[in-house]
């Protein structure tokens, strides 16, 4: 499982021309989800997520968690996130969980995120989404399960 932070000042996604979930202040999450990932990998990159201290004290420190801010988190799936781009020029996804258990463990990290008290909204899983962000820093890390190939 792979997850891809990023610090905004705002987020939002819309499918078909309609907002599906917007946030302000907070994270969007990218969320790829491979063959072999757990509903425990969903608990510990979710609770990571949630303790995670990116955001400025009041001496301009990176030292608060999104709990601390009142933050928001846009919770989107992204399969190509689990792309082997070594050989060739198109990218494989076999790596990637087969759709059923894909959104499922999506759905779960997004609950277990909720449940750690960080107010969450979605993408829906497998639409074609438009993602707009305001990226705070920027500041982008990348979190994955020991599984993850790259």
């Amino acid at each position: 499982m792979k997850v891809v932070l990023q610090r905004v000042s705002q987020a939002s996604v819309s499918v078909n021309g309609s907002i599906a979930g917007a946030i302000g202040k907070g994270f969007l999450l990218l969320v790829g989800v491979q063959q072999g990932d757990t509903k425990e990998d969903c608990k510990f990159l979710a609770q990571k997520v949630a303790d995670m201290r990116i955001f400025a004290d009041e001496a301009g420190k990176m030292n608060k968690a999104i709990k601390d801010i009142g933050g928001q988190a846009l919770v989107i799936s992204q399969f190509t996130l689990m792309a082997d781009w070594r050989k060739g020029r198109r990218p494989s996804f076999i790596t990637a969980a087969e759709p059923k258990i894909g959104e499922e463990l999506y759905e779960y990290f997004a609950q277990c995120l909720s449940k750690l008290d960080v107010p969450v909204e979605k993408g829906i899983f497998a639409a074609d989404m438009q993602v707009s962000l305001i990226n705070d820093g920027p500041v982008t890390i990348i979190l994955e399960n020991q599984l993850s190939p790259n």
